[in-house]
C-alpha cells in the first residue's frame, strides 16, 4: 500500500504504474522443445520489447477525485443521517418496554412473595466481574457466579423455547392422516398375527441350511467347515453325472454339518455295524445308554449317517473302550474332536486305554498327552483275527489330570 504523502510527492503516476508493473509481473516461462530442454532466445530481441509497446496513461484525474470526495465526507451534518446512534436511539424506549413486559411475564413469586426475574446476560456478567474483583466473595455470590458460567443464559433459552403466538391461539388444525383401506380379510390378518413360531421348512434358517431340517437336540458341537474325503468324492460323482447327462434331472445335494452328540437308541444299529467292521463281531454298547451317556459317549453324525463314535466305560472308571471312525471319513479331525469332548466332559479324572502298538492312533493319543505306562504281550489275541495286520501286543496309556 502507498500512503497519501507518497502520492503527493510522486510527480507522475504513470511512472509509478510502470515501476510497480515491472516489479510485480511474473517471469515468463521459457518454451521447451520436444526433448524437454529450454529453447534458446533469439539474438537481438530484448525482454522489455513487449513493455515498450504499451502506451502510458495517467490516473491523476481519478485519484484527485477520490481525494476530494474523502475530504468532503462528514463535512455536512446531513451525512450523519445514516449513523448508528441516529437509527438505534429512537428504538431504545420501545426495546426497554418490550424487555420489561417480557420479564414481567416470566417472573415468579418466591416463598416471601417477592417477584424473581431471570438474569440477563449483562447482569450475569456483572456478577461474575464482581466476584473476580472481590477478594472474599460471599458463598451465595460465588454459587450464583458458578451457575451463570455452567448453565446457558436463561433469557436466551426462554426466547428460543418460546411457543409462537399462532400455536398458542390454536389457529392451526392438523390434517387427518389418510389411511389406505385394506381389502384383506380380517380373519387372515388375525391368523397371521396369531402365529407364534415358524415351521422349519418355511423359516429363513431352512434357506441357509437346506429344506430338510436337522435335529440338533442334545448336540455337543456342530461343524460346518470340515470336508471329508467321502464328501468330496460324492461331490465329484454328482458333477460327473451332470456333465455326462445334462438333459436329465440333476441331483440336488443339501449341505449339512457334522454333528457331535450323545448316544441315542436310534444310533445303535449303525454303531454296532461300524464297530464290527473296524474291530470284531459281537460288540454291543447298548448298556452305555444306562451309564450317563451325556458324559461317556460321543457320536458323530452326518445327516442320518453315523460316521464316528467314542465310549467310556463309566463316569467312575474313565476307561476308553472304543474310538472308531468310518472309512472315508478319517483324516478329518473327527477322532480328535470326539476324544476332546470326552476329555472335557470328564474333568479332574485320569483317563486310560489300551491300543495296539502299530495302531496309527498312537500319534493322536500322544498329541493329547497320553503316556505309555505298560507294555502287554498278546493283549488282543482273543479278539483280533489271526490274519489281521494289527499287532496283538498293546500299550496301556494314561492321561493324568
Amino acid at each position: 500500500m502507498v500512503s497519501e504523502e507518497e502520492w503527493s510527492v510522486s510527480g507522475d503516476d504513470s511512472d509509478f504504474y510502470e515501476s510497480s508493473r515491472r516489479t510485480t509481473r511474473p517471469a515468463k516461462r521459457r518454451k521447451l522443445n520436444e526433448r524437454g530442454r529450454a529453447k534458446p532466445k533469439k539474438a537481438g530481441i530484448k525482454a522489455e520489447a513487449s513493455e515498450a509497446r504499451m502506451q502510458p496513461f495517467s490516473l491523476d484525474p481519478v485519484l484527485e477525485a477520490l481525494r476530494q470526495q474523502s475530504t468532503m465526507d462528514w463535512e455536512d451534518d446531513r451525512d450523519s443521517r445514516d449513523s448508528f446512534e441516529t437509527i438505534i436511539e429512537p428504538l431504545l424506549p420501545e426495546y426497554e418496554e418490550s424487555e420489561r413486559t417480557f420479564l414481567q411475564s416470566k417472573g415468579r413469586l418466591d416463598e416471601m412473595s417477592t417477584v424473581l426475574y431471570p438474569l440477563s446476560r449483562d447482569e450475569a456478567r456483572k456478577i461474575r466481574d464482581g466476584v473476580k474483583s472481590d477478594t472474599q466473595p460471599s458463598t451465595m455470590i460465588a454459587l450464583l457466579s458458578a451457575k451463570s458460567r455452567m448453565q446457558p443464559n436463561i433469557l436466551r433459552k426462554l426466547l428460543l423455547n418460546r411457543i409462537p403466538s399462532y400455536e398458542q391461539q390454536g389457529t392451526l388444525t392438523p390434517l387427518p392422516t389418510l389411511r389406505a383401506e385394506s381389502s384383506v380379510n380380517p380373519q387372515i390378518l388375525d391368523a397371521l398375527y396369531g402365529i407364534q413360531t415358524t415351521p422349519y421348512n418355511s423359516s429363513f434358517l431352512s434357506r441357509l441350511q437346506g429344506k430338510i431340517g436337522h435335529d440338533h437336540d442334545g448336540a455337543i458341537a456342530v461343524d460346518w467347515e470340515t470336508r471329508t474325503p467321502w464328501m468330496n468324492l460324492m461331490c465329484d460323482i454328482r458333477e460327473h453325472y451332470s456333465l455326462a447327462h445334462p438333459d436329465r434331472e440333476q441331483p440336488v445335494e443339501v449341505d449339512a454339518p457334522i454333528t457331535y452328540g450323545c448316544l441315542q437308541a436310534c444310533h445303535l444299529p449303525q454303531v454296532h455295524d461300524l464297530l464290527a467292521r473296524v474291530f470284531w463281531e459281537g460288540v454291543n454298547v447298548r448298556d452305555s445308554l444306562d451309564y450317563s451317556p451325556e458324559k461317556c459317549t460321543v457320536v458323530a453324525t452326518y445327516k442320518k449317517l453315523v460316521v464316528g463314535a467314542a465310549f467310556l466305560s463309566s463316569p467312575q472308571e474313565t476307561y476308553i473302550t472304543y474310538l472308531v471312525v468310518r472309512a472315508g471319513w478319517d483324516n478329518s479331525q473327527i477322532a480328535s474332536s470326539m476324544l476332546y469332548h470326552l476329555i472335557i466332559r470328564n474333568p479332574n479324572k485320569d483317563i486310560t486305554l489300551h491300543v495296539s502298538i502299530n495302531n496309527p492312533a498312537m500319534l493322536l493319543y500322544n498329541r493329547f498327552g497320553f503316556k505309555a505306562e505298560e507294555f502287554i504281550v498278546g493283549f488282543y489275541e482273543d479278539y483280533l483275527d489271526p490274519n489281521s495286520p494289527q499287532s496283538k501286543n498293546a500299550f496301556r496309556l494314561r492321561l493324568r489330570r
